[in-house]
């Protein structure tokens, strides 16, 4: 057995997924100090099962993962695993490889795999128990450790030797036996002091079972006198129930008869009313018809007189109106001449205005032309004076920049052959450069085309098998769901089968005469078992059944006999039978209408389904009651029908006749109606359930199986994509080398470039400036003069300009003046002209008016002359009328008379029939009260029984035993009774059952005593044989520690001598232990007293001793030689190599000895800052190459 491999991802520093792979012999991790190598250590020490983050260097679990650079995230969790080659067998496992590894997660998650399955901490430990590996053995020592071995208390040291003398796995089982013996203990203990407490309660409970069973007689002997007394009593008022019923049948004709009478009575009545009243309003509206007619003859009286008043009145104005029409007229054409004449002024005045303005316009146009000329003269003047300023002082510049241009060029010149130079060395030095530069590109751009490909590839990988996680974690999760589902679900099926067999929830002889139903072939079952009722209606079936639900049906009265002989016989109780061939249903007669009242659903028989041979007995049980939904409309149809009908609402409400309810809960919730539906609706589900949970179990094994060929090929492409990265880092540091030195040379060529460029674009511009500064010059020159000859000709243009601008102002202002005086005789001349026209318009309107009126005056008198021959005739025809309406109105008075007689007589006889309908209400009022009170009488028997015994009157009647006693006798002995009752006392009912119980725990009880005492002294006897065995390999193996010890200390330090002992007076599986170190040519001497690297090479002397009594398969040594010096070093390194033929090293190592004995080289470095990575040979400081293989 040995350590094949290390994967780590995530751990601390290592961001990156890396493998050590190692062998046989001595394996050296080597690197600068802080670059990652004491993380190997930690990481081993964690996969083992470290909990504790102090030993790991941290303050909490979570500091172990990824955390994040500058550069990088920090990562969601930590991995780390090793993988052991087992092909020897020493791990209790079959498997050739065994790989063990850890998962954590920020959020604190975490899991051990073992072969990629999750497994516990404990299954690893006991696993490795004594093979030397892990976190509490001595196959990884760390840093600080073997300082620790030997400066700690002699107890501390104790572990090491435990593991290395072979009794852990003894210890641990000893300390699993020695909690067990304690639990044992501590259960003897409740157990003794269970049964004590029972001891005292059995004698006082016998005692109340005593007295619960006097109780239970008396109550069996009170429960039959009561049914006896019920049954006398229910059948009395049931009998005079009768009568009264047939008395109110008799009542309730004679009132129908009544009120047939009274409704004719009351609609002969209602028609002559009908009659007079119709006359009446006849009467009445001749009578108004009558005095209109009156009224109107006089208002056509008056008509006449005013329209004769009004002819005479227009004759009067037709002389007025000719007069003024003649005055008008002369007045209008006055004013029309004088109109004429102003219109002939205005257009006069218009036409010279229009020429007037005409030549004030176009002298104001010159005037502005000459003005805008004016002002651009003058502003030429002075732009072209400013221009001559300037032009001077460019000139001035002109020259002294041309000397300082002619400077410069010259200094330029001098640098352009300097740069040519130092040009034509970089050019030679970069060709030599790119050659090496290129070389080493095309090798790393191979390497990293085959990683991307590889990681490509790993990533789909990956992606697969996290998709196939997801899924596998979704149908484990639905697995488990479904399958709690359905454990839960087949329990319930279960117990509801267990109890219908049982017939729980049934009494004592219900369920002794349903265990013969196999022998008796009669016994069809128990009412529930017969019919079927939708859940909806379940409890209103129930409440309506009542205690008839666990009544017994037999094929024939002989079974039923039969049965009540074996109760009697065996003494079970009583039961109720219901023989199909004596059960005979009720003709029961509900009130018409009924079942289109509010809220009914029908009769109870017809909610419930069973086999036609049932129907009769259906019929029996349930034809009398009526179900409705809710209790609100069941009382309202209650009262409805006067309390009469037996009503069951859904919610399990009960109302009798005579008006009493019952409602609430049952003393016995159990829903026997149900329980079969339920049995079937659960059947069906527990099929369901399983066959989704072969479906999900099917599933489940084929992504098991896809996910670990996926794990084998990310394996295998993932040790693929460490060995590239290993070539890869070596390819891009040769490449970086000569990219620096290519890129060096690049930049000093290129400022050598720039600098010249920069330096003949400066002799470009200083050329070209020149020649600028020179043509200015001339061209100053050349506008200067231009500039002067163009002032002269503008002050002569300037002078010309004035003196026509002050002629044209002189003529406008002569036109100005004649405008004036023509606009205002113009406005004078219009003002009088509108005010004529207005003086006109006004006479039109007064001659229109006069005009119209004198036409309309002739017409007028015809129109009131045809006025009144109409009003005459209207008159003589409204005489007639009045004639004719007077007449009809004596008709209608004597009509009326007669009628009023007819309707006194039908009042009379209506009043009669009224007399008789109360009186005959009265009586039925009477007789109903008697029978509400009968029928509360008979459900108050009923509600007793019911409250008391949970039976009903056909329940009761079954039940009925013959005695000698009359009624009075027996309301004596029921009085006895309950007095026989009352001085029991208080009676714990469930006494004998209890008694029972009691007795049956306690002999379980003192049963579970005994083994428990057993097993306590089994398990002292295998603690004992624990600490003999134990005794005996630590004295063994501790004396060969011991010998081994001082050979390998005399070996490493050349001589002295080396001793372990045990703490004196100490048993021997707990004692200290001591460490004598002598070094040569010193005394025996205290362990403190050594020096640094004394302490260290005893420390190494002893764990040396311990790996060759009992070699460890590998072991990891974290810088444990660090306090050596060379020679001691050379030793140590010795006898490791001595030791690697029995075991496998892992060494964390700065020392160079240590090196040169190392089959195997791992360099670990931060390319990356806060990364380690696995470099190659070019980065170690080996001055030798004597054939090491290195990674």
């Amino acid at each position: 057995m040995y350590l094949k491999s290390l994967e780590v991802h995530g751990f601390k520093s290592f961001a990156n997924k890396l493998t050590f792979e190692f062998h046989d012999g001595i394996t050296a991790i080597v690197g600068p100090n802080g670059s990652g190598k004491s993380n190997v250590a930690d990481a081993m020490r964690w996969v083992l099962g470290e909990q504790s983050a102090k030993q790991l260097r941290g303050a909490k679990m979570e500091d172990v993962i990824f955390a994040g650079t500058q550069m990088r995230k920090p990562l969601g969790f930590a991995y780390v695993a090793i993988t052991i080659n087992n092909e020897d067998q020493k791990l209790n496992v079959p498997y050739n490889e065994v790989k063990i590894a850890r998962r954590v997660y920020r959020s604190g998650e975490s899991e051990y795999l073992l072969n990629g399955t999750q497994c516990r901490l404990r299954d690893v430990q006991e696993l490795l128990f004594d093979t030397g590996i892990g976190k509490e053995g001595y196959s990884i020592i760390g840093q600080g450790q073997i300082d620790k071995i030997l400066s700690s208390r002699p107890e501390e040291r104790r572990e090491l030797f435990d593991e290395a003398a072979g009794i852990v796995k003894y210890k641990k089982r000893k300390a699993a036996a020695e909690k067990n013996l304690e639990e044992e203990k501590q259960n003897l203990v409740r157990i003794e002091d269970i049964l004590s407490e029972l001891g005292k309660q059995v004698l006082p409970l016998e005692k109340q079972a005593e007295t619960a069973k006097k109780y239970l007689k008396y109550r069996d002997e009170l429960r039959n006198l009561d049914i006896n007394m019920f049954l006398m009593e229910y059948e009395k008022a049931d009998s005079a129930l009768d009568d009264i019923c047939k008395n109110i049948a008799i009542a309730n004709n004679s009132l129908e008869s009544a009120k047939l009478g009274f409704e004719k009575s009351k609609q002969k009545y209602a028609e002559l009313e009908g009659q007079l009243n119709s006359v009446n309003e006849s009467i009445e509206s001749g009578n108004a018809d009558l005095s209109a007619r009156k009224v109107q003859l006089n208002s056509y009286e008056n008509d006449i007189k005013l329209l004769n008043e009004q002819i005479n009145a227009i004759h009067q104005g037709i002389q007025h109106y000719k007069e003024q029409m003649d005055g008008l007229s002369g007045r209008k054409a006055a004013f029309n001449r004088e109109l004429e004449e102003y219109s002939r002024q205005l257009e006069a005045n218009e036409t010279e205005l229009k020429k007037l303005c005409t030549a004030k316009k176009e002298g104001e146009a010159e005037l502005a032309r000459i003005l805008e000329k004016t002002d651009n003269s003058e502003k030429d003047i002075a732009e072209c004076r400013n221009s001559i300023i300037e032009l001077v002082k460019e000139a001035s510049e002109c020259k002294a920049e041309e000397n300082r241009l002619n400077t410069l060029l010259e200094q330029n010149n001098i640098k352009k052959a300097e740069f040519a130079q130092r040009i034509i060395k970089n050019k030679s030095d970069a060709a030599l450069f790119s050659k090496t530069m290129e070389s080493q590109k095309d090798i790393l751009l191979d390497i990293s085309g085959k990683i991307s490909s590889a990681k490509a590839a790993d990533g789909e990988f990956k992606k697969a098998l996290e998709e196939y996680n997801r899924e596998s974690s979704s149908l484990n999760l639905e697995h488990r769901e479904a399958e709690k589902q359905f454990h839960i679900e087949n329990s319930r099926l279960t117990s509801l089968k267990n109890m219908a067999e049982r017939y729980d929830g049934f009494g004592q002889s219900i369920r002794r005469i349903m265990e013969q139903k196999d022998r008796h072939s009669g016994i069809i079952g128990v009412v529930a078992d017969i019919i079927k009722v939708n859940k909806e209606y379940e409890v209103a079936v129930e409440t309506a059944l009542g205690s008839s639900i666990q009544n017994i049906v037999t094929d024939n009265a002989q079974t039923a006999k039969d049965m009540i002989q074996f109760l009697k016989k065996n003494k079970y109780g009583r039961a109720t039978f219901l023989p199909l061939t004596n059960i005979r249903a009720r003709k029961e007669r509900q009130p018409d209408g009924i079942m289109e009242q509010k809220g009914v659903i029908g009769i109870a028989s017809s909610l419930v389904q069973a086999d036609d041979r049932f129907q009769e007995l259906v019929q029996y049980l349930l034809g009398r009651f009526v179900a409705v939904d809710n209790i609100d409309n069941a009382i309202a149809l209650s009262d409805k029908y006067s309390h009469t009908i037996r009503i069951v609402t859904k919610e399990g409400e009960l109302l009798n006749p005579g008006g009493s309810m019952s409602g609430g809960a049952f003393k016995n919730s159990a829903n026997l109606l149900g329980r079969r539906r339920e049995t079937e609706d659960l059947e069906k589900t527990v099929k369901e359930l399983k066959n989704r949970l072969s479906r999900l179990t099917d599933k489940l094994a084929d992504i098991e199986s896809r996910k670990k060929e996926l794990l084998e090929k990310s394996a295998a492409s993932e040790k693929m994509i460490q060995e590239l990265i290993l070539q890869q880092n070596t390819a891009k540091m040769n490449y970086d080398r000569a990219l620096s030195d290519f890129n060096a040379n690049e930049e000093k060529l290129a400022q050598i470039h720039l600098e010249a460029g920069e330096t003949g674009a400066k002799n470009t511009e200083l050329i070209k400036a020149l020649e600028q500064v020179r043509l200015k010059l001339a061209s100053n020159d050349e506008t200067n003069k231009s500039y002067e000859d163009k002032i002269t000709l503008l002050n002569m243009q300037l002078e010309k300009l004035h003196s026509l601008e002050n002629s044209i102002i002189q003529k406008n202002s002569d036109l100005m003046v004649e405008i004036t005086s023509l606009e205002n005789r113009q406005s004078f001349i219009a003002e009088n002209a509108s005010r004529i026209k207005h003086e006109i318009t006004q006479i039109d309107s007064e001659l229109a008016e006069a005009s119209e009126n004198s036409r309309n005056t002739d017409r007028r008198i015809f129109e009131k002359q045809q006025e009144i021959e109409r009003v005459k005739a209207e008159i003589e025809k409204s005489g007639r009328e009045t004639g004719n309406l007077a007449e009809n109105l004596e008709k209608k008075k004597k009509e009326r008379e007669e009628l009023s007689e007819k309707h006194k007589e039908c009042l009379a006889q209506r009043e009669e029939l009224s007399d008789l309908i109360n009186n005959l209400d009265k009586e039925c009022f009477r007789l109903n009260s008697q029978k509400e009170k009968l029928d509360g009488k008979i459900n108050s028997f009923a509600d007793y029984m019911w409250e008391q015994y949970e039976l009903t009157y056909h329940s009761a009647e079954a039940l009925r035993t013959e005695s000698n006693l009359n009624f009075e006798s027996m309301k004596k002995r029921i009085e006895e009774l309950k007095g026989s009752i009352k001085l029991l006392g208080d009676v714990n009912i469930n006494a004998v059952d209890q008694y029972n119980e009691l007795m049956e725990r306690y002999g379980l009880l003192t049963g579970q005593h005994e083994d428990l005492t057993e097993a306590s002294e089994v398990l002292a006897g295998v603690i004992e044989e624990l600490d003999t065995e134990m005794r005996r390999q630590f004295e063994a193996q501790f004396a060969s520690i011991n010998k081994h010890f001082d050979y390998v200390f005399k070996e490493l330090f050349g001589g002295g001598r080396g001793t372990i002992e045990l703490v004196e007076g100490e048993d021997i599986l707990i004692a200290g232990i001591n460490i004598i170190a002598q070094p040569p040519g010193k005394k025996l001497q205290n362990m403190m007293q050594l020096s640094g690297g004394e302490k260290a090479l005893a420390a190494i002397a002893l764990l040396f001793a311990i790996q060759s009594l009992k070699p460890s398969p590998f072991c990891l040594l974290d810088e444990i030689e660090a306090a050596l010096d060379d020679s001691n070093v050379g030793r140590f390194a010795g006898y490791l190599h001595k030791l690697s033929k029995d075991t496998q090293f892992i060494v964390i190592t700065h020392r160079r000895g240590t090196m040169n004995e190392a089959d195997i080289l791992y360099g670990i470095t931060m390319q990356e800052k806060g990364v380690s990575a696995l470099v190659s040979v070019s980065l170690l400081d080996a001055d030798d190459d004597d054939g090491d293989v290195i990674k």
